[in-house]
């Protein structure tokens, strides 16, 4: 059985390893990924990684393993930004609150695909200005759903999750490794 990583995703990529994974190739899929007008955050994450997982499929003999994860504010979906000023802009809607991460995983395998939705509540404390220019200085935001990477600058903006911390970075491991259990892919035993 091969396992098929449909992510150019480095974390999703260090994620696995965390448990002892490899996958045996790395795909990306390219699919738009912008929202659908009115489309629930919820409804798009998992809209989003089935996408994935049609637009690449899975060859015989493979598992293909996708996922997709965003950010909301109430119903706002949170994309990556664009340039610095969205960046800014999300991360002042984050401030001094609550937003939800969201992330969906597919498991493609046989012609069926099983989905696991997980969410994670954040809070962001207040961010004042100062802190938010140089956050955005360091340019840790590009490319990072809501503007930013729990386990990069911005982990000094949060002072407490509620739910899976790498659900947060991208691929919720608990749920990812039951899923490819489930299929008979284990980690390998990491010795010390």
């Amino acid at each position: 059985m091969r396992l098929i990583l449909g992510s150019a995703s480095p974390r999703r990529l260090d994620l696995l390893a965390q448990i002892g994974v490899t996958p045996d190739a790395l795909r990306a899929a390219d699919i738009d990924e912008s929202p659908l007008k009115n489309e629930a955050p919820r409804d798009y994450v998992r809209r989003i990684a089935l996408a994935k997982a049609g637009a690449l499929g899975a060859g015989a003999g493979e598992v293909l393993l996708c996922a997709d994860t965003t950010v909301a504010v109430g119903r706002r979906i949170l994309g990556k930004p664009a340039d610095r000023d969205e960046a800014a802009r999300f991360m002042r809607l984050m401030s001094g609150r609550r937003h939800r991460v969201l992330t969906a995983v597919v498991l493609h395998h046989d012609g069926k695909s099983r989905l696991r939705l997980v969410e994670t509540l954040v809070r962001m404390r207040p961010i004042p200005e100062v802190e938010l220019q140089r956050y955005l200085d360091v340019g840790d935001w590009q490319g990072k759903a809501g503007a930013y990477a729990i386990q990069g600058a911005a982990a000094a903006f949060i002072p407490w999750i509620q739910g899976s911390f790498t659900t947060v970075v991208g691929l919720p491991l608990a749920e990812t490794a039951s899923m490819l259990a489930s299929v008979g892919i284990h980690g390998k035993k990491v010795m010390a």
